[in-house]
C-alpha cells in the first residue's frame, strides 16, 4: 500500500498520462514527483515516462514541442506549465562508452528501452520509482521504496561508475540528502569522497546551476556542510573552503549565516517569493567578507572565477556585502537616497540576516525598515515571513 492519490497529481499531468494510455502506450509518472508524493510532499514537477516515441507524443498533443538533439524530449505545454514526457531509454551499454564520454558531460544513450531499463539508468533509487495511473501501483525495479523507508540516498548501480559518467551526480546526492533530510548510503558516500575532484571535469554552467540549487527549501547549511566534508567545496570554491578551515571548520561562522538564511528562505517560499541568487551568494561568503573588510569584490571574485555566475548575481552580492557599513548607522536625511535603490529591499533583508546570525540588535535595521515603509507605504515580507520561518525551529 502507498499514500499516492490522484487528487494530489497535477491535472495536466493526468491528462497526458490518460491520453497516452488510452492510445495504447505505456505511460507512468516517474522520478522525483513519485518520490515526493510518497513522502507527502508537493512535487515541483510532474514528469512522464512512456513507450511512445517523441513524434508519436507530438501527434497526440497539439501543444507538444520536441527539444534536444542527442535524445529528444517532448514538452507538453499547458500555459506556462510544462509536462516533460520522455520515451523510456535503455541503460548505457558499456563502462568504456561511459568513461569515453565522461569529459563531454552526462552520457546519453539514444536507444529507446523499456520501463525497467529506464529506471535502472536513473541516478538514485528514490528517483527511480514509477506510478502506474491504470493500476494505481508504484513500480519499483531499483529498491527505491526500501530506501525511502530507510531515508537513504543510494546510487543506482556502481557509484564509482555512475559518478565518473556524470560527476554532477555527486552534487545531486548532496542536494537530495539535504533537502529530504536523508543520509547518503555508505558506498555512495565513499565514492563521492574518492571521486570528488572529478567534479572539475563537469561543465561550469551545470556546476553553477547545481550550486544555487543547494539553497532553496531551507537546507543550505546542511548541503554546504556536506560539500565541505566530502571535499567538493574545496574543489569548486577553494578560497572559501580554506577560509572555513581557518575559521574553525565545522564551527565556522559561515554555518551560522547559512542557518539564518535557511529560515529566511523557508519564510519567503511560504509567501511565494523567490530569493535572488545574489543574496544567497552574499550570505555564503558573508563570514569570509566580514573577516576581510573592504574586500567584497575580491571575496565574491573567487566565486566568479570558479563558477562564472551571471553578472547580475555578482553585482548584487557585492552591493549587499558593501551595504553592511551603510546599515551599521541609523538612517539620516543625507543617507536616505539608498532607499530608492531597486536593491534596497534585498539589502535590508540581507542585513537583517547578518545581525541575526551575529546575535546583534536589529534596532537600526528596524529604523531603516520604518523609513522605507513611510516613504513607500508597503510591507517588507521578511518580518512577517520570518515569524513563520522561526516557528519551524
Amino acid at each position: 500500500m502507498h499514500c499516492i492519490s490522484r487528487k494530489n497529481i497535477d491535472q495536466d499531468a493526468l491528462r497526458v498520462l490518460y491520453r497516452l494510455a488510452d492510445n495504447g502506450y505505456t505511460a507512468y509518472l516517474v522520478g522525483g514527483g513519485v518520490r515526493d508524493l510518497l513522502l507527502g510532499r508537493k512535487p515541483k514537477d510532474f514528469d512522464v515516462g512512456t513507450s511512445a516515441k517523441p513524434n508519436e507524443v507530438k501527434r497526440l498533443f497539439r501543444n507538444c514541442f520536441l527539444i534536444g538533439r542527442r535524445f529528444r524530449l517532448a514538452h507538453v505545454r499547458f500555459g506556462d506549465k510544462v509536462i516533460e514526457t520522455a520515451t523510456f531509454r535503455k541503460e548505457s551499454q558499456t563502462v568504456g562508452d561511459i568513461l569515453e564520454h565522461a569529459a563531454e558531460g552526462p552520457f546519453e544513450d539514444n536507444t529507446f528501452g523499456t520501463p525497467e531499463t529506464d529506471a535502472n539508468r536513473r541516478d538514485f533509487t528514490v528517483n527511480g520509482l514509477f506510478y502506474d495511473i491504470k493500476t494505481f501501483a508504484v513500480i519499483d525495479w531499483v529498491g527505491g521504496l526500501k530506501d525511502l523507508q530507510k531515508k537513504l540516498i543510494r546510487s543506482i548501480g556502481d557509484p564509482m561508475i555512475r559518478f565518473r559518467e556524470d560527476p554532477v551526480r555527486m552534487m545531486r546526492a548532496v542536494k537530495f540528502a539535504a533537502r529530504l533530510d536523508f543520509k547518503i548510503e555508505r558506498g555512495t558516500e565513499r565514492a563521492i569522497r574518492k571521486l570528488h575532484s572529478c567534479i572539475l571535469t563537469a561543465a561550469v554552467p551545470r556546476i553553477c546551476e547545481e550550486v544555487f540549487r543547494l539553497f532553496p527549501y531551507g537546507r543550505s547549511e546542511q548541503a554546504f556542510r556536506m560539500m565541505y566534508r566530502f571535499g567538493l567545496l574545496k574543489d569548486l570554491l577553494p578560497e572559501l573552503a580554506a577560509f572555513i578551515d581557518s575559521d574553525g571548520g565545522e564551527d565556522s561562522a559561515t554555518w551560522k549565516y547559512l542557518s539564518v538564511l535557511d529560515r529566511y528562505e523557508t519564510a519567503m517560499r511560504s509567501r511565494g517569493f523567490e530569493v535572488p541568487n545574489g543574496l544567497r551568494a552574499a550570505v555564503l561568503f558573508a563570514a569570509m567578507a566580514r573577516a576581510n573588510p573592504g574586500k567584497s569584490r575580491d571575496v565574491i571574485g573567487t566565486m566568479v572565477r570558479a563558477l562564472k555566475p551571471p553578472r547580475a548575481t555578482y553585482f548584487l552580492a557585492v552591493l549587499l556585502l558593501d551595504s553592511v557599513k551603510r546599515f551599521a548607522v541609523p538612517p539620516s536625511p543625507n543617507r536616505l537616497r539608498f532607499v530608492y535603490n531597486r536593491d534596497f529591499p534585498d539589502a535590508l533583508d540581507f542585513n537583517r540576516i547578518i545581525v541575526r546570525a551575529e546575535g546583534r540588535s536589529e534596532a537600526i535595521i528596524d529604523e531603516w525598515d520604518d523609513v522605507s515603509r513611510k516613504m513607500f507605504d508597503k510591507d517588507n515580507p521578511i518580518n512577517e515571513g520570518n515569524e513563520q520561518g522561526e516557528s519551524h525551529e
